[in-house]
């Protein structure tokens, strides 16, 4: 029911009934925040619903909120269907006043604890309710810290936390022009809107955009009965994980912080003990939560992420949930979970997916040039990130803007941090543990992240850290931070390719022995996983998966990565170099001779590249795109080479006849110019020869017992009859080259469809056509009337910002334009030819949405570079066994 209770609701409902130790509460649903988010007000009964609910939960819990002798206290946390760490509010403590927080220490027999939770309510309320910068009350409670002479809020006395109450109440008056609500009813009240507010604060949104959660879930809200951690050295909170979310091993894994509340971990301001300390510290609590761990995986099936309260020595349970965990660590959790039978395989692949699978591709820092590390912290999210140390989150993200690698150095990050950690290379705190909010934010979005680090003296506002030894890191200092083993580095340290990428480069063999010694999981585990579920993903997908390639030493790659053929050959890369000199005579001939010349000139060149090819990937497909950009793309720069004619002087040399070609080749927008099936029209032989060129290959390559299997496919087609006669040429030169060379193997001819006419008459142009390839980058272009090259570097990011498109439409498959147009011109294009084959060139191809969205619209391959081969593998297999 996380849909209707939120993650949070729907599995703190799920612990009770496995009967584990859960505070009392009730949740509010996603649908009360709905309709509160659409109409600006809560819905009519939600008021008397929560005094239901609450009187009920007085009822089982014998006392009142805020009232009475011994005053119930609650907790107002969000919970949306997806876990947003740290993204929304939550709000404890709430039915303290000055009444009560007598009342409760009285209860409590510690009056040291009533003031602590008195002042947290009003740090909270102030921050979360009425929108008070944080900052003034941290600056209040660092000058008690100083005053006291003590190093954390849990040494603060009772007078002087009762002074900070006063201290912070004046804080609320005056910042949030109220007095702070002495009814505990209206706390309640103003902190579940509160609740329901954060879902659309800026950085909220900003994380949906990074994870692709939808904006219309909205959140859910659980109110709880409190229980208190910070009652005493007998009390305390922590977060545990069933096993390593980092590199997914076994065992038990986390963070305990003595005599403190929930918020205290996760936002690192103390420093917490491992897990493991608990033990000592209360061994029966130690006994129980292990006992506890094991239920929920078991019942999960999954690794499980736990916050948890002692109080007084008496264990509860405040969350549960399916925890984030690194790329690595959900391979091998997901392989592992496979191999025991505890899921089958189709399960374990849903649990991965293609953005894992390119982490794990990265390289890593090589342990041969690292040498001893500058400091040590707490390895929370690995990686290699090299980059300027900087520590502040704004500058960070206008530094990465400029094209700069960063690295975000802070004592600790919150929230707001959020686009320096998405613009940084890695994140380096020198406070918090593997659960804190840096670590937590950065495993899920793929960064690099140490945290920890408390030999590191991080002076932010001197925009410095000082290094154990006294070393110096100034903003702009490069370092290297390595997530895996926790270690900080001056200056640059070299990089390696992970053991995943040498596991594809041999050819997707485990090899025995492998250990992958440095990889991102320090063991061959992780090689192990990735080669057992990309193997069941290649035996559930119905997609094939083709390579973009220009040249056999790509296509070598490619076919090592797993690729079954080309997909797109870009003749035009075969132009480029001391090649561009004939395409100049080409431009210059004016005669059919010279022109024959040049293209004579060029075929034996194009031969060899196209044998190169056929013999890279032999008994697989390799589909040749004939010349698709315009020719003045291959000639010089019109304003180079007019000053060059200038100076110069001769009006009649070669460069006077090449300027004026260039000059009647120009175009305002040549992407809608003289380019593609046009060129070929216009500019006789041409691809006439590139046909020749292949055929000649084929032939000479099945002469030599070879298997070439090579397709032509002829670029911007925008109506039947361009087609036609391209295709009629084609057989023509074919059925010459097998006159006079030997046979040739069937050459299929077909078209790109990368203009929307295309695809709307896909059913004519299917009459003349083997296989369509839908050019998705031109179909973006032309369906949206966007220039890539201009858009993204323009308006692009406030138009993500604003949320006017969910994600760029050239990194994901548009569905409602694009994805249409891909629909008709398939389903209409099989209508007319149900043996038509279905194939996408763009690198839409191997992005991992794109890739479901393909399947799904039935096509049969998708093409993409070698490097993305493998992502399009796992995430075709996805997509058969209905992975999300």
């Amino acid at each position: 029911m996380a849909d209707l209770l939120g993650g949070k609701g729907a599995n703190l409902a799920e612990m009770t009934r496995l009967g584990l130790p859960v505070p009392p509460g009730f949740t509010i649903t996603t649908e009360a925040c709905r309709s509160y988010l659409r109409t600006g007000r809560e819905p009519e009964t939600l008021r008397e619903e929560i005094a239901d609910h609450l009187a009920a939960l007085e009822r089982r819990m014998g006392r009142r909120l805020g009232r009475g002798e011994d005053p119930l206290l609650v907790s107002v946390r969000s919970g949306a269907r997806v876990s947003m760490p740290g993204m929304m509010e939550t709000v404890l403590d709430v039915g303290l006043s000055d009444t009560s927080v007598r009342a409760l220490a009285g209860q409590a027999g510690d009056d040291r604890f009533a003031w602590d939770s008195y002042r947290r309510l009003i740090q909270m309320f102030g921050r979360t309710v009425l929108g008070i910068d944080g900052s003034h009350f941290d600056a209040a409670l660092a000058a008690a810290r100083r005053e006291e002479g003590v190093d954390t809020d849990a040494d603060l006395p009772a007078d002087r936390l009762r002074a900070l109450v006063e201290e912070f109440k004046r804080v609320t008056r005056d910042r949030g022009g109220r007095e702070f609500p002495q009814d505990p009813r209206e706390q309640l009240a103003l902190a579940v809107d509160a609740v329901f507010d954060s879902w659309n604060t800026d950085r909220a949104r900003r994380y949906r955009r990074q994870e692709h959660i939808p904006d219309d879930l909205g959140t859910a809200v659980s109110v709880c009965a409190m229980v208190f951690g910070n009652l005493g050295p007998d009390s305390g909170t922590g977060v545990a994980f069933t096993r390593d979310p980092a590199t997914g091993r076994p065992g038990v894994y986390g963070d305990y912080l003595r005599n403190a509340q929930g918020e205290d971990v996760v936002a690192g301001y103390r420093n917490t003990v491992p897990l493991a300390e608990l033990e000592r510290i209360d061994p029966d609590s130690h006994r129980r939560l292990t006992g506890i761990m094991a239920t929920l995986e078991q019942h999960y099936l999954d690794l499980c992420d736990i916050e948890f309260t002692i109080e007084r020595g008496t264990l509860w349970m405040l969350q549960t949930r399916v925890g984030k965990r690194t790329a690595a660590a959900a391979f091998r959790i997901a392989a592992e979970f496979a191999e025991r039978g505890v899921i089958d395989d189709d399960e374990a692949l849903r649990r991965v997916d293609g953005a894992q699978l390119a982490q794990l591709m990265f390289p890593h820092f090589d342990p041969a040039h690292r040498g001893e590390p500058a400091a040590r912290g707490i390895p929370a999210s690995p990686g290699a990130a090299v980059g300027a140390a900087v520590f502040d989150s704004a500058r960070a993200a206008a530094r990465a803007a400029r094209g700069e690698r960063v690295v975000l150095v802070r004592q600790e990050t919150n929230p707001d941090d959020l686009d320096g950690m998405l613009a940084a290379e890695g994140v380096l705190t020198s406070r918090g543990g593997k659960t804190s909010h840096a670590a937590v934010v950065a495993r899920g979005m793929g960064r690099t992240c140490v945290c920890g680090a408390d030999t590191v003296a991080v002076d932010e506002a001197a925009r410095r850290a000082v290094l154990p030894g006294g070393a110096v890191v100034e903003e702009g200092d490069v370092i290297s931070v390595d997530g895996t083993d926790g270690s900080v580095h001056l200056g640059e340290v070299p990089v390696v390719p992970s053991t995943v990428v040498e596991y594809f480069e041999n050819g997707g063999v485990v090899r025995d022995g492998d250990t992958g010694g440095t990889g991102p999981a320090g063991d061959g585990a992780l090689v192990r996983a990735v080669d057992r579920l990309l193997r069941h993903a290649d035996r559930r997908r119905v997609l094939g998966v083709r390579a973009n390639a220009d040249t056999g030493g790509d296509a070598r790659r490619a076919a090592r990565f797993g690729a079954e053929g080309v997909g797109l050959c870009r003749t035009e890369h075969m132009f480029l170099g001391e090649r561009r000199r004939l395409v100049e005579r080409l431009v210059l001939a004016g005669t059919d001779r010279e022109r024959e010349e040049v293209l004579a000139e060029l075929l034996p060149l194009q031969r060899a590249d196209v044998t190169d090819l056929l013999t890279a990937v032999d008994g697989r497909p390799v589909t040749v795109r004939l010349l698709d950009p315009p020719l003045h793309e291959f000639l010089p720069d019109l304003t180079e080479l007019s000053v060059r004619v200038a100076l110069g002087g001769d009006g009649e040399g070669d460069d006077a006849r090449l300027l004026r070609a260039v000059r009647r080749l120009h175009e305002q927008n040549p992407m809608l110019g003289l380019r593609g099936v046009r060129l070929g029209l216009v500019v006789p032989g041409l691809f006439a020869m590139q046909v020749r060129a292949v055929a000649e290959a084929a032939a000479d390559l099945r002469a030599a017992g070879g298997d070439p299997r090579p397709e032509i496919m002829v670029p911007l087609v925008a109506t039947v009859r361009e087609l036609e006669i391209v295709r009629e040429e084609a057989e023509r030169v074919v059925a010459d080259v097998a006159a006079h060379r030997g046979p040739v193997p069937t050459v299929p001819v077909g078209t790109m469809i990368e203009l929307p006419r295309a695809a709307l008459t896909a059913g004519e142009i299917a009459g003349a056509a083997d296989f369509f390839s839908f050019g998705t980058n031109d179909l973006t272009q032309t369906v949206w009337g966007f220039s890539r090259d201009d858009v993204e570097g323009s308006f692009f990011g406030g138009y993500l910002e604003r949320g006017v498109l969910p994600a760029s439409p050239f990194e994901t498959i548009d569905p409602a334009g694009v994805g249409t147009l891909v629909r008709t011109a398939a389903r209409t294009g099989r209508a007319t030819s149900p043996d038509l084959g279905l194939g996408v060139c763009g690198e839409h191809g191997g992005d991992p949405a794109s890739v479901r969205f393909f399947h799904e619209a039935g096509l049969d391959y998708v093409s993409c570079s070698p490097f993305r081969v493998p992502v399009a593998r796992l995430e075709a297999g996805r997509a058969a066994v209905g992975g999300r």
